[in-house]
């Protein structure tokens, strides 16, 4: 096995071994393996191949890459590639679409998480990619301590991610025994390239050898032993297997416990995107569908850091839902129907509903839960909402003033739950709030006040802001009156609880844009809001987010006595607010400017839509083909050059004659039409007139050629001469390597210029036009004469013979 094979093994196998840390990060990772394994062996034999080719080196990488994707996509999309093998605009939506489910089971799941195709995809595409780089790096460009990067890498994020650092030293100990087999690997091959300085009786390769390989064991026991021997250094790989106290990063025993804050990771990351896109579809013969709000989840708990689930109940879903916490049996309601459809993009664990919900129709509902406290339904054992239809029953809550005024006390069991504040909280908070409620007499007067402070204020919607929501960045967020609907919502829900009224924030959608019959729910929808409780009335939704959403109708002003009077309906408590900007239609009111269901917001959406779907347009896939045709077109020449050099010299390592029988006459002058041409390349054109050692003196003084480049182009042209004049010729073994050992003293002596050239441009390629121009020539005589034949046969017959 060559030295080059044994590095492409061991840059594979410490690929691999590297890889084994990103075990703990899944509940099956040997699942991912046969995956994974394929395509490090993809990296690997792709990069061999291409190495063999005559290439230029920095075009093994970007083909490599293109064929580790090629295959990529083979193994994760194939049914949506054309006839099953060539990819295409679909094969790339496809594609793009578990990427997005990925990144969004990322935001989703904790550690161990299942192995779901969009997490699939994104770690064997990432291993995969450490696999070329690592190829590249040690076997490519020679340069295997540089390898190690990437290597660190994949460790890192296995290490980073696992709960519990500690336990990851056994993949330390593999990937750093992968690292190491490298290195050894290439010292190795360093030291068989110094020749006979360490050959003989090989004491001193041996000695550097063992050397090395004592240095790197050290350096290993060292920094597996060293952070346990320096308590000052901390436990370092070491820490988490014993029985200390932990750092407070655990994942809880509840689903709610570690989604919580996914929950607010992915509704920032959705508000920041500049890709819109549609996560769902929603029908309702619900009278006013742009107050129809989808709730995922509620965030009860309140710890000083940040909001979150709680406990919850987790019972399985009934058919009929029990009735709705705290709600009376004599509050007018509207009961409600909800198809829902869900694209293959949103892929969560929690069931988008309007609130309060009453029944749920799905096909199957073995894999949900129901959480009577949240209302809400989770999955388990790995189900995701891609791609789920299903239906649901609410009801509409409209109560009036007078009801909410003459709410009673909130029970002991919500209060108990539901007032909790964290004992940092800063003063201002309260101060604020009862600033504000200061001329309401009632919890539903204070809320009015409270949503109207905000929506009124000087605030300004800000999605840059960090979604942090604890009391320093409550604080932060009065003082700077800036921020985004986390912001909002858990501020009220803050400042709710202080003045005693029980709060919570819900996450969820906005309406989306659309009828009642058709309504459009994209990333940007993604929205949270407070709800807080009324005796009798149960959880109301409240909207403190400025030009967003909707304001329902009892959560605006409707009598003299509240903290801010006004007469107006919920639709116009905006009007006299400005608009983001003009509305294309007179119809679009301000509650349609706050929810986006206007024209010109449809124009904007449909627009980043095309932008997003520009490569799929015919100008831009000719266009893409335009450009590889003229790739080939440019390349033709230094293919051509390349595949004739290699015809001329043979496929051994140092060309004709090697260790092989006798040359013969037609490679003696092959080799001799090799050197000519690799001259001309360069610009020294060849000189027919000379015989062949006059025109290898001429090349060694125009080109200046050293000693030894000189000596070997003279033995090419002297066994050139003997094949021409001599009736026998004894060429020398290795004129091959004459002939390499000359042109590359021609181009150690080329400027770099004219090197790139001979590469991109040989001149000489010249002739394969003259020879394919003879060749025409040729046929066309032949032909000429095979028709004059035939028709002198067809016409012989019909002419006269002359009489004598």
């Amino acid at each position: 096995m060559t030295t080059r094979a044994k590095l492409t093994l061991c840059a594979a196998l410490a690929t691999a071994l590297a890889a084994l840390s990103l075990s703990p990060l899944f509940q099956d990772s040997f699942a991912l393996a046969p995956h994974g394994l394929l395509m490090i062996a993809v990296a690997a034999g792709a990069g061999a191949g291409l190495r063999a080719l005559p290439l230029p080196r920095p075009l093994v990488l970007p083909l490599q890459l293109l064929a580790v994707v090629y295959v990529l996509m083979l193994t994760t999309v194939q049914s949506a590639m054309t006839v099953g093998v060539l990819p295409g605009p679909a094969a790339l939506d496809a594609l793009s679409t578990r990427l997005a489910a990925g990144g969004s089971d990322i935001q989703e799941y904790a550690i161990p998480a299942p192995t779901t195709d969009g997490l699939r995809l994104i770690v064997v595409g990432s291993v995969a990619l450490v696999a070329v780089l690592v190829d590249a790096l040690a076997v490519t460009y020679r340069r295997a301590a540089a390898a190690g990067l990437p290597l660190l890498a994949l460790y890192s994020v296995g290490c980073g991610l696992a709960g519990s650092p500690g336990g990851m030293w056994l993949w330390f100990l593999f990937a750093a025994a992968g690292y190491l087999i490298l290195l050894y690997t290439e010292g190795q091959d360093r030291l068989t390239r110094w020749g006979r300085v360490f050959h003989g009786t090989g004491r001193s390769a041996v000695a550097l050898s063992n050397g090395g390989r004592r240095v790197g064991l050290i350096a290993l026991a060292t920094a597996l032993l060293l952070p346990a021997l320096l308590p000052s250094a901390g436990s370092g790989l070491f820490g988490g297997l014993g029985g200390g106290a932990g750092s407070g990063n655990g994942t809880g025993n509840g689903p709610g416990d570690e989604r919580s804050l996914n929950l607010v990771v992915a509704l920032t990351a959705n508000l920041r995107s500049n890709d819109d896109t549609e996560l769902l579809r929603f029908s309702t013969d619900a009278t006013d569908a742009d107050q129809l709000y989808l709730r995922v989840a509620a965030l009860s708990e309140f710890d000083g850091e940040e909001w979150k689930v709680g406990n919850q109940s987790g019972e399985p879903l009934p058919t009929t839902l029990p009735a709705p916490e705290g709600l009376a049996a004599g509050v007018a309601t509207n009961p409600i129907r909800t198809n829902v459809r869900i694209s293959d993009r949103l892929g969560a664990t929690w069931l988008p509903m309007p609130y309060p919900v009453s029944w749920v129709e799905m096909p199957s509902i073995q894999n949900w839960r129901f959480d009577r406290t949240g209302r809400t339904v989770v999955a388990v054992n790995g189900q995701k909402t891609n791609g789920l239809s299903y239906s649901v029953g609410s009801v509409t809550v409209n109560p009036d003033a007078s009801q909410l005024r003459s709410a009673a006390p909130a029970p002991e069991d919500i209060t108990r739950r539901y007032l909790g504040l964290p004992a940092n909280l800063p003063a201002v908070v309260g101060e604020t709030a009862r600033k504000i409620t200061a001329n309401a007499n009632n919890p539903y007067d204070q809320a009015v006040a409270l949503q109207q402070y905000f929506t009124k204020g000087d605030f300004t919607y800000n999605t840059k802001i960090e979604p942090r929501t604890g009391p320093d960045a409550i604080a932060k967020f009065l003082q700077d009156r800036e921020g985004f609907c986390v912001h909002f919502a858990a501020t009220m829900a803050a400042m709710s609880r202080s003045l005693g009224i029980p709060a919570r924030v819900a996450i969820g959608f906005t309406p989306g844009t659309g009828d009642g019959s058709n309504r459009i729910v994209r990333s940007s929808n993604y929205h949270a809001w407070p709800e807080l409780y009324f005796s009798g009335l149960g959880w109301m939704r409240f909207e403190p987010t400025p030009n967003r959403g909707a304001a329902p109708l009892y959560s605006v002003p409707q009598a003299a006595n509240t903290a801010k009077p006004s007469a107006q309906p919920s639709a116009s408590s905006s009007a006299d607010r400005p608009s983001a900007g003009p509305s294309a239609s007179s119809t679009c009111t301000a509650q349609q400017h706050r929810i986006g269901d206007c024209d010109d917001q449809s124009a904007v959406v449909e627009h980043r839509t095309i932008a997003t779907a520009w490569w799929r347009s015919l100008p831009a896939l000719l266009a893409a083909a335009a450009l590889v045709l003229l790739l080939a077109v440019l390349a033709a020449p230094m293919m051509l050059r390349g595949r004739l050099r290699r015809r001329r010299l043979g496929a051994g390592r140092h060309g004709p004659g090697a260790d092989g029988p006798r040359l013969t006459d037609e490679q003696v002058l092959a080799a001799w039409a090799e050197l000519i041409d690799s001259a001309w390349d360069l610009g020294l054109p060849p000189d027919e007139a000379r015989t062949p050692r006059n025109a290898a003196r001429r090349l060694a003084e125009d080109a200046h050629l050293a000693p030894a480049a000189a000596e070997a182009a003279g033995r090419v042209a002297l066994a050139t001469e003997r094949v021409m004049y001599a009736r026998e010729s004894d060429p020398p073994p290795h004129l091959g390597a004459d002939v390499r050992t000359a042109r590359d003293g021609l181009l150690t002596q080329a400027t770099r210029g004219r090197r790139l050239r001979a590469l991109l441009l040989p001149a000489s390629t010249v002739r394969l036009w003259w020879r394919a121009q003879e060749r025409m020539a040729a046929l066309s005589e032949r032909t000429t004469r095979r028709t004059d034949a035939i028709r002198s046969k067809l016409t012989g017959r019909f002419r006269r013979t002359p009489k004598e």
